[in-house]
């Protein structure tokens, strides 16, 4: 290996992006945005399972979403592996505005001409004191770029939201905003990504082999 391949590659800093743990109100399929909702019994087992398999992942530093579900999720974290939690507002889910603690059927029923223009996908519609998708892409890639700038070398692990993981992996991939999504977003999946010489790439998605193995060994 060359001397610039080697500084190359200790310049690659990994990423460890994970949704946090399943909520009363995802599993009533409600828009959650910047409302939260507790961790179930389902999400407090996957949790569970998650910090469980952190105490065998090497990483350097934990950040989270300020957002309750996220930091209850990093928290079982911390507590097993000994890092430091980072918060960090700008891995919050998108802001959903009027929409926040509705149902789709809900907010079809009270917001019939908004939800038919949120349902076109156009990048660039902003819900009622919300966010547009545009610019909830641009605020989550350029704080997961900044984060990798900054710690460069390292490995980090991030709580977030399924949206903002959303957002990096459409990055990744190049896929266009309004392309309606075909990959899962596992409540405690852990997503891998690397980022090196400025490009974001992804590594493997949604690893729920924790969730598995507590599922066949039930205490």
């Amino acid at each position: 290996m060359t001397h610039l391949e080697c500084l190359t590659k200790r310049g690659d800093t990994h990423l460890l992006a994970i949704r946090h743990g399943e909520t009363a109100w995802n599993s009533q399929g409600r828009f959650q945005g910047h409302l939260n909702s507790g961790l179930n019994q389902e999400g407090l087992a996957q949790v569970n399972a998650l910090a469980a398999r952190f105490v065998n992942e090497r990483f350097d530093l934990l950040f989270s979403s300020d957002l309750g579900r996220a930091l209850q999720t990093a928290s079982a974290i911390a507590m097993c592996t000994g890092h430091e939690m980072v918060v960090e507002p700008r891995l919050r889910e998108r802001t959903m505005g009027i929409f926040q603690g509705l149902t789709p059927a809900e907010v079809q029923a009270r917001y019939p001409d908004e939800y038919a223009r949120f349902s076109t996908r156009d990048p660039d519609y902003v819900i009622p004191e919300g966010e547009s998708m545009r610019h909830f892409f641009e605020r989550s890639v350029a704080c997961f770029t900044e984060l990798a700038a900054r710690h460069a070398g390292l490995t980090l692990a991030a709580i977030t939201h399924g949206g903002v993981l959303a957002m990096l992996y459409r990055h990744a991939r190049a896929m266009p905003l309004a392309t309606p999504r075909d990959f899962p977003l596992h409540n405690t999946g852990v997503n891998r990504f690397r980022h090196r010489l400025g490009a974001w790439e992804l590594q493997s998605w949604g690893e729920i082999g924790h969730l598995e193995r507590a599922l066949d060994d039930p205490e």
